[in-house]
């Protein structure tokens, strides 16, 4: 039979005889509703106390926001039977009196404005313990009490956004959409570890618009993160007003699409979310991760703004926010410290006894450390079980770590060596490019013990394709984590040089992550790969000209530019020394294998590591003297070619090679005499700085040496406040500016 699909007629008749031709299954992804189902009630959950915990929740977060008059009321009110669905229900694997326990389940707040939220939920929690009569030091644990509440967004107390060192929060968030990625990259390092450990996230629909999300979607469905269970909070609502205006496809397909399976519960119904979380942590057999899409009311119960784009970051006026109270049952007058103890007379001794239960159920759901490790042995045992933040450089390097002096050979190459070399010495090495690793020299390390996928369930090499933000956020945050043993997981990521820049505020995220938590401070290497001029016949969209200047910006991560290959490995063993994540880059073309020792004048490669060596010394041969400082081989060689004829014109010539302007830094304050010997104050005064990339990089050798001494800025991150505290924080002050002034003409008089 023909058919004319033109005519509407031809059209219908078809759809008649063959409807197949028009749907489309969605592979790999299942499907179930739970939404307004009758469903039998389950062991241990009290619906009615569940709900009264739930108005509790929501009386504390709302203390918090009047206290500050700041913060995020709406999606913090959505989450909280999700929240209390989750950590209660009986599928969480969390001990609130040990959180950062290694065998627990990890939890991404990708929704990190929701701050409120968390902070009532733990205060709800605490206190209910306090009152059962655990004993625990709330300092030491890091948990927020109901007072604390009262000093929300301000720097001595809880931080306006979402931070990792809290219990019930994993990652640093902050940015839409990081989040996610985030406990991707932690969900990778556990199942790949052979654990069976969970990776439970709260998002928020208006953050899915983000493309990182989208990045984060196909690779989790690719490699198979069965591990990783998302809670949607499907309300409707961005900043701006409703995601319809920019979501246009159904809503679903963003996820069924990408294989992952979906469950739809009422966001408000605990029972509905304890079934759909029990039901997400069992699996669904087919290998994929789940989201749980939460149908909620942006800002329940905040009056007017419930239900609308308003109640986002706009906490009621205190005449509101006391309404608001009394329509959920609590008779507050605006004293924040006061309404609390008035919201705490709800919590009664048979509540607080039940919530104390319910997490005493998810404490006794986690593995113990001894039968995690029997698992990991189980499934990579045959693997070096080592901490990579322990393996330090041997006496003598292997063959394969030496390159041959006078050779020619890419610093990219020395970096494939090294990684191989490490893939080969511990179990918690992770490396991956951004569809790049047989250009930027990764594959043979990867090739070890092969790609993640859902064959190859425990391999260490992670396709990310050209998708670098979620490439760097989930490489920063799986290091940011520590495996049972105290394994600290380490990651190598790597693109061009130049794209680094599209990497650049995951990177910082993490750095954050690093300074707030330091225990749990990551090491990772960002490889920066082609870079400088030399990727020429690419054009100006790939050349690494400016991007090291970004970093070295960064608090906690340094930048390392090594000149030969040697200097290469010789940097990396240095940087797993100091545990300090480094940005690393390496060129494209074959360069020499400088020739050192002897009569060279050129010191070993080990040199490096100071941040910058003397490569020629004056000749000492009655000319002027010039001190050039440079960074980079390639316009090293070019400056050496130059040599003879600067010194045919009546020059004597330095060379200062500069391959970490930080670390010089840092040996100025250790070691001045050596730093001095190095590059004097005679050698600033008469310097010439060449270097393939924005000037600013190699401005420690041009300013006068006390140019810090002189100068006021920001160096490194603070915490949350009022203008005045922040000030304070940063010595911004008008007093800490007039100090400084006085002080400079006091010292240069």
């Amino acid at each position: 039979m023909t058919y004319n699909i033109l005519s509407e007629e031809g059209l219908n008749k078809l759809k008649q005889d063959q409807p197949e031709r028009f749907k489309q299954q969605a592979v790999g992804g299942k499907y179930l509703k739970l939404q307004d189902l009758d469903l039998e009630n389950l062991d241990g959950i009290d619906i009615e106390k569940m709900n009264e915990a739930a108005r509790i929740m929501r009386g504390l977060m709302f203390c918090a926001l009047e206290s500050v008059h700041s913060g995020h009321p709406g999606g913090s009110s959505g989450k909280t039977e999700m929240f209390l669905a989750k950590v209660l229900g009986g599928a969480m694997a969390f001990d609130a009196l040990n959180p950062k326990n290694t065998g627990r389940d990890r939890v991404v707040w990708s929704a990190g404005h929701c701050s409120p939220g968390l902070y009532g939920g733990l205060a709800l929690m605490y206190e209910s313990l306090k009152r059962s009569g655990k004993e625990f030091d709330a300092e030491k644990l890091r948990a927020v009490m109901p007072q604390d509440l009262t000093k929300f967004r301000k720097h001595d107390g809880p931080q306006g956004h979402i931070e990792n060192y809290y219990p019930l929060s994993d990652v640093a968030t902050g940015p839409s959409g990081h989040g996610m990625p985030s406990a991707g990259g932690m969900a990778i390092a556990h199942k790949s570890s052979g654990l069976d450990t969970k990776v439970w996230v709260f998002m928020g629909d208006a953050e899915s618009e983000e493309g990182m999300t989208y990045e984060a979607r196909n690779v989790l469905n690719t490699v198979g993160a069965d591990n990783m269970i998302v809670t949607l909070d499907y309300n409707h609502f961005g900043i701006d007003g409703d995601i319809d205006e920019v979501v246009i496809t159904p809503y679903i397909n963003h996820w069924l699409g990408m294989g992952w399976n979906v469950i739809e519960v009422d966001g408000h119904n605990v029972l509905e979310l304890t079934y759909a979380y029990r039901k997400a942590k069992q699996g669904m057999g087919n290998g994929s991760p789940t989201v749980v899409i939460a149908h909620s009311i942006k800002g329940k119960h905040y009056g007017a703004n419930e239900n609308s784009a308003a109640s986002h970051g706009a906490p009621a006026k205190t005449e509101d926010y006391i309404e608001i109270m009394k329509e959920i049952g609590f008779e507050v007058t605006g004293d924040v410290s006061a309404d609390i103890e008035k919201v705490l007379e709800s919590l009664t001794p048979e509540l607080a006894t039940y919530i104390s239960e319910r997490l005493e159920v998810a404490k006794n759901n986690i593995k113990s450390e001894e039968e995690n490790l029997e698992l990991m042995k189980s499934k990579i045992g045959d693997r070096p079980l080592t901490n990579p933040m322990t393996i330090t450089r041997p006496d003598e390097l292997p063959d394969e770590l030496k390159f041959e002096q006078g050779s020619k050979l890419a610093t990219r190459k020395a970096t494939q060596a090294f990684f191989e070399w490490l893939m080969k010495q511990t179990a918690f090495f992770w490396a991956g490019t951004g569809d790049l690793s047989k250009s930027i020299l990764t594959q043979k390390a990867e090739d070890i013990y092969g790609d993640i996928n859902r064959k190859n369930p425990y391999g260490r090499g992670i396709r990310f394709g050209i998708a670098e933000q979620n490439m760097a956020m989930m490489s920063t945050a799986l290091t940011m984590d520590r495996l049972p043993g105290g394994f600290a997981p380490v990651s190598v990521f790597s693109s061009y040089a130049v794209f680094t820049s599209m990497m650049s505020n995951c990177v910082r995220l993490s750095l954050i992550g690093n300074h707030l938590y330091p225990e749990m401070k990551g090491f990772f290497i960002m490889l920066a790969a082609h870079d400088g001029p030399e990727t020429g016949e690419d054009g100006p969209t790939h050349q690494g000209l400016y991007w090291m200047s970004m970093f070295n910006a960064y608090p906690g991560i340094k930048v390392y530019k090594p000149m030969d290959a040697n200097e290469t490995i010789e940097m990396l063993f240095h940087a797993f020394k100091k545990g300090e994540p480094i940005a690393l880059s390496v060129a494209r073309p074959d360069t020499v294998v400088f020739e050192r020792g002897g009569d060279t004048g050129v010191p070993e490669a080990k040199e490096a590591v100071s941040g910058a060596y003397i490569f020629r010394n004056f000749k000492e041969n009655g000319g002027k003297k010039k001190t050039l400082v440079i960074s980079g081989v390639q316009v090293l060689l070019n400056t050496i070619e130059t040599i003879p004829e600067l010194e045919a014109q009546g020059l004597d010539i330095k060379i200062v090679a500069v391959t970490s302007p930080e670390l010089f830094e840092e040996l100025r304050e250790t070691n001045p005499e050596k730093a001095n010997a190095i590059f004097s104050e005679e050698d600033r005064g008469r310097s010439v700085c060449i270097h393939a990339g924005w000037k600013g990089f190699l401005y420690p050798f041009m300013l006068p040496s006390d140019h810090e001494e002189r100068s006021l800025s920001i160096d490194n991150y603070l915490k949350s406040g009022s203008v005045d505290e922040v000030y304070e924080l940063a010595k911004l002050t008008s007093e800490d500016i007039k100090g400084k002034i006085l002080s400079t003409m006091s010292s240069r008089a």
